[in-house]
C-alpha cells in the first residue's frame, strides 16, 4: 500500500476527477466509510449510542458531516457541533440536519457549556475538524474545543475518540502537532495512509490506524515511491518450500558474530537466521567463546577463528565459497581484534562476493573509515539503529523525528546499499530511492538482542534466494509480526529477545496461508 504526502494525496484526488469520480462522490464515500467504522465501535451497546461530530469549516469538516448524516439516519443520538464558519449554502449541514443530526455551532455556545454537556454524555466522538492542508496553528476557539475533549477523556476512558483522516493539527508530511491536538483511539484515514501518521510527535496521536477505499484507483499512485509494509505482500515475496528440498536448497548463512562480551548476541543472530528458514548456518566466533554456544546452539555448524586477525580473516575468506550470505557484527565488539577483522574482510582486500548484512559493531567500526561504503562492493544490507546511523553519517546525537524517512533514503542513494533504519516504524530503503515503512511500533521490542535477531532473519531470507531489498522488508515486517504476537502475550514489559525466536516460524506460516491479520 501506497504512503503519501499531501502533494501526492491532492494530485491523486484530482486525477480520480479527471477520470470522472466527482469531488462530491469522493466527499460521500470518505463520511460513509467512516461511520461505518464508526458504527462498529459502538456496537452492542445496551443504550443508544450517544455521538459528537466535531466538524471544522473545510473538507475535512464536509466528510464529518456526511458521517453524521449516516450515524443519525442509523438511529445514533448524534450532534453535529460547528467548530468553524461553513459556507452559507451548505448541502451536507442540509442534509445531516434532515437526517437528525443536531446541529450546534461553537459560536453560539459562549463558554463551550454546550459542548461539554454533549461531551460528558458522548460514547464516540468524531474528530473532522482539520484535514492535510492545514498546517497553521489552531485559533483559540479550536484549542478550547479539544481542550474540552482532553478533558472529558481523562475522565472518562470509556469514550472513544476518532480521528477523520488524521487527528486535528498533525501535519501530514512531518509528523509535527499542534499543542492541541487530540491523542485518539482510532484514526481512519482516507484512500492512502500519510507519511506523518508514521512520524513522532505525531505517530502517537494517531492510536489505531485504519485505510478506507474511497475510490481512487490504486493504479494512480504507481509513481509513489514509500510503501507501507503488509502481509498480502510479504505472503507473495517468501521464497517456495518445494517438497524435494534439502538444506543446501534454503541457503547457507555464515555468521561472523559473538565476542567475550555479547555471548548471547551470537545465539540470537544464529538462530534468527535458522527459524527464518535458511537451511545451514554457521557461527564464525573466537574460539575462546565457541565452548560457551556449542552447547547452546546444537543446530548450527561451529567455525571457530582464531584470536590473530589475519588468520581470522584469511579462515573466513577460505570459507565464503560455501555460505549464500553473510552476516556480520552482531556482538563483535570493538576491540582491536574486532577492528582488524572488520576492516579486513569489508575494507581491505577483494570485495567479498557475497551478499551481507551488517549489523552493530560491524557499522560503528567501518564508521571510523573515511568513504567506507565505497568498499564494500557487491549487495549489502545496513541495520543501524538512530545511534549506530548518525555514527554512520558522521553526526552526533540520533538520527529520528520527521526526518526519519528522508535521511534513509538519501543514505541508501548514496552508500548504494539498502538501509534499515531500526525503530518504531522501522524504514527500508533501497538505493533507488524507494521506500518501505513498517507498520508496528512496538515498545516491547525496545530490549537488547531484538536487532540481533532481526539481522539474522534478514541473512536467511538473503540466503533463501531473496534480493536484498525485498529480503530486508520482509524480514521487518515479519520481525514486528513477531512481537505484536509477544506484545499480546505478556505486554509491552519484560519481553525477551529469545521470545521472538519460537514465534518466526509460526508467524511465516500464517502469512503464507493469508492468515496473518495484524496490519
Amino acid at each position: 500500500m501506497k504512503v503519501v504526502t499531501v502533494e501526492e494525496m491532492r494530485r491523486l484526488e484530482s486525477q480520480a476527477v479527471e477520470a470522472g469520480t466527482s469531488t462530491d462522490t469522493l466527499m460521500e464515500r470518505a463520511g460513509l466509510a467512516v461511520a461505518r467504522k464508526a458504527r462498529e465501535r459502538v456496537a452492542g451497546r445496551d443504550h443508544v449510542a450517544q455521538v459528537v461530530v466535531l466538524v471544522g469549516p473545510g473538507n475535512n469538516g464536509g466528510d464529518g458531516l456526511v458521517t453524521a448524516r449516516h450515524l443519525a439516519d442509523w438511529g445514533c443520538h448524534t450532534a453535529a457541533y460547528l467548530c468553524g464558519a461553513r459556507r452559507a449554502e451548505d448541502p451536507k449541514l442540509e442534509l445531516a440536519a434532515r437526517k437528525g443530526a443536531h446541529v450546534i455551532a461553537a459560536t453560539d455556545d459562549p463558554g463551550l457549556s454546550r459542548l461539554r454537556t454533549l461531551l460528558a454524555d458522548a460514547d464516540l466522538v468524531v474528530d473532522a475538524v482539520l484535514g492535510t492542508g492545514v498546517t497553521r496553528p489552531m485559533g483559540a476557539l479550536m484549542q478550547g474545543v479539544f481542550k474540552a475533549l482532553a478533558q472529558e477523556r481523562g475522565h472518562r476512558s470509556s469514550m472513544v475518540v476518532l480521528a477523520l483522516d488524521l487527528p486535528s493539527g498533525l501535519n501530514a508530511d512531518t509528523g509535527e502537532v499542534d499543542s492541541a491536538t487530540p491523542v485518539v483511539d482510532l484514526t481512519v484515514t482516507l484512500g492512502f495512509p500519510k507519511v506523518g501518521l508514521f512520524l513522532f510527535p505525531g505517530a502517537a496521536h494517531v492510536g489505531h490506524l485504519e485505510v478506507v477505499d474511497i475510490g481512487i484507483p490504486q493504479g494512480l499512485a504507481g509513481d509513489v515511491s514509500l510503501e507501507l509494509m503488509e502481509a498480502s505482500w510479504v505472503q507473495r515475496s517468501l521464497p517456495t518450500r518445494p517438497p524435494w528440498a534439502h538444506k543446501g536448497t534454503f541457503g547457507r548463512v555464515l555468521a561472523v558474530v559473538g565476542s567475550w562480551q555479547y555471548v548471547g548476541a551470537a545465539y540470537l543472530a544464529c538462530m534468527g537466521a535458522a527459524r527464518g528458514g535458511a537451511g545451514y548456518v554457521t557461527l564464525a566466533t573466537p574460539a575462546g567463546v565457541y565452548p560457551i554456544l556449542a552447547g547452546k546452539l546444537t543446530e548450527v555448524t561451529h567455525l571457530p577463528l582464531p584470536e590473530v586477525s589475519p588468520d581470522a580473516v584469511q579462515l573466513v575468506r577460505q570459507a565464503m565459497g560455501n555460505y549464500d550470505a553473510l552476516l556480520m557484527g552482531c556482538g563483535l565488539g570493538q576491540g582491536q581484534g574486532a577492528e582488524a577483522l572488520v576492516r579486513g574482510l569489508l575494507a581491505e582486500g577483494p570485495p567479498l562476493p557475497l551478499p551481507k548484512v551488517l549489523d552493530a559493531d560491524a557499522l560503528n567500526l567501518l564508521a571510523k573509515l573515511p568513504s567506507w561504503w565505497e568498499r564494500l562492493g557487491g549487495a549489502a544490507v545496513v541495520t543501524p539503529h538512530p545511534g549506530e546511523m548518525a555514527r554512520l553519517l558522521g553526526q552526533q546525537g540520533t538520527v529520528g523525528g520527521k526526518e526519519r524517512i528522508a535521511t534513509a533514503r538519501d543514505a541508501a542513494r548514496r552508500w548504494r546499499t539498502v538501509v534499515v533504519l531500526k525503530g518504531a516504524f522501522t524504514v527500508v530503503a533501497s538505493p533507488q530511492g524507494d521506500a518501505r515503512v513498517s507498520p508496528f511500533a512496538n515498545p516491547a521490542l525496545a530490549t537488547a538482542g531484538t536487532g540481533d535477531v532481526l539481522a539474522g532473519l534478514i541473512a536467511g531470507l538473503l540466503a533463501q534466494g531473496m534480493g536484498p531489498y525485498d529480503a530486508a522488508a520482509a524480514g521487518v515486517y515479519l520481525h514486528g509480526a513477531a512481537g505484536e504476537l509477544v506484545r499480546q502475550e505478556v505486554g509491552d514489559a519484560g519481553a525477551l529477545a529469545s521470545d521472538l525466536l519460537p514465534l518466526l516460524p509460526r508467524v511465516i506460516h500464517r502469512c503464507k496461508k493469508g492468515e496473518l491479520s495484524l496490519p
